[in-house]
């Protein structure tokens, strides 16, 4: 759920980077915040798990958008991939307004992948959210290895819904469709708070928002 702050003019929007452990998940917001202007971003904090991490930090985009006069502020968590922190994943995805699936393209994480996108579904029909109504990209990771799985077979796999969505070629490593994939999901979030409140205008209601 989207976060308006009327006292420094800010709207917040919540990017969950889903996906099994090791898909590169923590390597995506790491190269974002090495790329973003200190100045517009905030600190890179990792909450370590046992034998995982989870990440959290804060950013203002570099061109950051106005909507009816407030800039708009993005914050992306990753969450831990081993399903005993599904309590976390579950805690992380709260108030989410966009995410990431971050797949794993070798071959031998294809089981992994498609569990990890089930518990997805799970996790938000739980906190009474559908996944068809989220917006999400998909990003196939790690393509420059030798044993990567074709891409038509995992969008077979992964993004073989009725409503197909935008996915990626990614090498989080090198930054490859970091951004492009970032920026994607972005607009689907934005596009979809702008719907939301110009229907509760429309309807002379308060949009569905949090304010602060």
């Amino acid at each position: 759920m989207s976060i308006i702050n009327y006292a420094s003019k800010e709207i917040q929007f919540k990017i969950v980077y889903y996906g099994p452990a090791l898909c590169g998940k923590t390597t995506n917001l790491s190269y974002i915040h090495s790329k973003i202007d200190p100045g517009n971003r905030g600190d890179l904090v990792s909450l370590a798990t046992a034998s995982d991490r989870t990440l959290f930090f804060d950013f203002l985009p570099l061109s950051a958008i106005v909507i009816k006069g407030f800039k708009t502020k993005f914050q992306l968590y990753t969450v831990p991939g081993q399903v005993i922190y599904n309590a976390t994943r579950q805690l992380v995805l709260r108030s989410v307004d966009g995410i990431v699936f971050v797949a794993d393209s070798q071959w031998d994480k294809m089981e992994e992948n498609v569990e990890a996108f089930k518990n997805l579904e799970e996790n938000l029909n739980k906190m009474n959210m559908s996944l068809d109504e989220m917006p999400y990209i998909i990003q196939y990771n790690k393509r420059d290895l030798p044993n990567v799985a074709p891409i038509n077979y995992m969008e077979f796999l992964l993004n073989n819904r009725k409503k197909r969505v935008q996915s990626f070629e990614v090498i989080s490593s090198t930054g490859q469709n970091v951004f492009s994939s970032l920026n994607v999901v972005s607009q689907l979030l934005l596009h979809k708070f702008n719907k939301a409140s110009d229907a509760a205008q429309a309807n002379s209601a308060p949009p569905q928002i949090a304010v602060v």
